[in-house]
């Protein structure tokens, strides 16, 4: 055994998350464990015999199951039986393509690689900060954090090096800006004022769970807009509340001056004349195609994303299935017009290689996903899903827990497996086959599931050191203080989390009691049809 003493920042409780979470493997060789697995435990459950029946009113019983007098059973099948093995080699590209989160993911991000190539998303955070009041700072920094996930990457390689600089401008504690912009960006991960990627990849997750039990449920883009949104007007003035009175005072003045190398950065923060232009020429685009969606639901004879048929909300169907369109148009037209206005783009082949370069970027959520599916798919296939999922809402039916207990627990075991697994994605590719139908079954919709777990999986990730960013961040802080270790920041984030967790927990339980819609035709009950 070797005597070399172990780093202070692997010591106590914190340092136990640290080495426990980098004996972890990727992702992707997680789920492949899984799928090995979740082999073995179909045929031990379809020796025993392992099933579940519940009443079903449709006359055509969904796919893998078996109807007979009303009632629908599942009954295990082994993922070694004949039939199974010819499925997965036979379907692997079907299983592949069909993944429904994959094409809904591609589409936005061709888009939006387009607005993140050209510069738009870098010159929106740096004209959204660089004039900030100074008495407002800290609020601007925690709702401009929220929403620059829209940005992705250039939500942690800009946004909040640059707050930190902003502070420092402004007289006050670089690090506590960058604490500002890191509980936001991270922390408040969850929230936002317009739905986006993240929505649209989660929701598609939801919905290939969720038609376990309802092979007609479709997914709605707009299906936790109310819930993130209520986020950033709690988060907010939380982070404000924390950086200003709790987290600033602790940091003690700041002694530094404003050097030519700060003054250098500052300077890099400005908006260049051509920027400025594309900004205007990018909002007025943004109007033109909002305006032409709207044109599209609303024209006097000509509704293409209306379904005149339908009653209810049902007739916004089409309107919300577009929105994934939608957002590619968007990202790609205001993308293009601000890369033309400041040069970045000279020509449509450079847009079309922005959008290759988009692509290319997802290699490795392509090869995480080729797996993802086939866990997903198999799961049906084996139909140890919706076996799990029915004799679990019995029991807990039995039970009779409140539905606001149960959202707790889900969002609880997000918040601790968010400590070892950082992806989003791969959390909820594993979980939402079995509670997102459990939770149907007991009358929760599927999108006030998904909103519970988000909750979860949000405020955890400035609290561990296996977050990707978190070394990057680190660095980040290294330049205003070189003494700054892994528990220095997480203690300097420890506040921002477990204030974010409290009220998330509240504000989960009250959306429950209060009966809040989630989002347009969202709600948090769910009745079969």
């Amino acid at each position: 055994m070797s005597d070399t003493p172990r780093p202070d920042r692997q010591r106590g409780f914190l340092g136990f998350v640290e080495r426990a979470g980098n004996l972890l493997p990727d992702p992707t060789i997680i789920f492949i464990y899984l799928i090995f697995a979740l082999m073995l435990l179909s045929a031990l459950g379809a020796a025993l015999g392992w099933q579940a029946s519940l009443p079903y009113s449709g006359e055509k019983a969904p796919a893998f199951a078996d109807l007979a007098d009303g009632v629908l059973t599942y009954r295990a099948s082994s993922l070694f039986s004949e039939e199974n093995i010819a499925r997965l080699f036979t379907e692997m590209p079907r299983t592949f393509a069909g993944f429904a989160p994959l094409g809904l993911v591609l589409t936005i991000m061709m888009g939006a690689a387009v607005a993140e190539r050209a510069g738009l998303f870098s010159a929106l955070i740096r004209a959204s900060l660089r004039n900030a009041s100074k008495s407002l700072l800290t609020p601007i920094v925690a709702i401009i954090g929220m929403v620059s996930h829209h940005a992705s990457d250039a939500a942690y390689v800009v946004f909040i090096p640059l707050a930190a600089i902003i502070f420092a401008v402004a007289g006050r504690h670089p690090l506590a800006g960058l604490a500002a912009a890191f509980a936001a960006v991270s922390g408040g991960y969850a929230g936002n004022i317009m739905p986006g990627q993240i929505d649209v990849l989660l929701l598609g997750f939801t919905q290939e769970a969720a038609r376990i039990v309802d092979p007609s449920w479709t997914m709605n883009p707009l299906g936790n807009w109310y819930f993130i949104l209520a986020i950033v007007i709690l988060f907010t003035p939380i982070v404000w509340f924390i950086t200003d009175k709790v987290v600033e005072p602790r940091l003690g003045p700041w002694g530094g001056v404003i050097d030519a190398e700060l003054q250098a950065d500052l300077d890099k923060a400005d908006i260049t004349a051509d920027e400025r232009k594309g900004l205007r020429h990018a909002g007025l685009v943004a109007l033109l195609v909002v305006a032409v969606f709207a044109a599209l639901a609303l024209w006097p004879g000509y509704t293409p994303f209306i379904d005149e048929d339908a009653e209810g909300t049902a007739r916004l169907q089409p309107l919300y299935a577009s929105l994934i369109a939608g957002f590619f148009v968007l990202f790609l037209a205001t993308g293009a017009v601000f890369g033309r206005a400041v040069g970045s783009i000279k020509s449509p082949g450079d847009v079309v290689e922005m959008m290759q370069h988009g692509v290319r970027t997802m290699a490795p959520y392509l090869v995480f996903v080729f797996f993802a599916a086939h866990f997903v798919a198999m799961f049906n296939w084996s139909r140890i899903g919706p076996i799990i999922a029915i004799n679990g809402a019995e029991a807990l039916q039995a039970m009779a827990l409140p539905a606001a207990f149960l959202l707790v627990c889900v969002l609880l075991l997000s918040s601790f497996l968010d400590l070892f697994i950082g992806s989003a994605s791969a959390k909820w590719s594993a979980l939402s086959p079995v509670v997102v139908p459990m939770f149907m079954l007991l009358g929760i919709s599927p999108e006030m599931t998904t909103a519970a777990y988000r909750m979860g999986d949000s405020y955890t990730n400035i609290m561990t050191p296996l977050m990707s960013y978190f070394p990057l961040i680190l660095a980040f802080s290294r330049r205003w203080d070189g003494t700054m270790g892994v528990g220095s920041l997480l203690a300097l984030m420890l506040p921002y989390a477990l204030c974010f967790m409290f009220v998330g927990i509240g504000m989960t339980v009250g959306w429950v009691m209060l009966d809040l819609p989630l989002g347009p035709g969202a709600q948090v009950h769910y009745t079969a049809p």
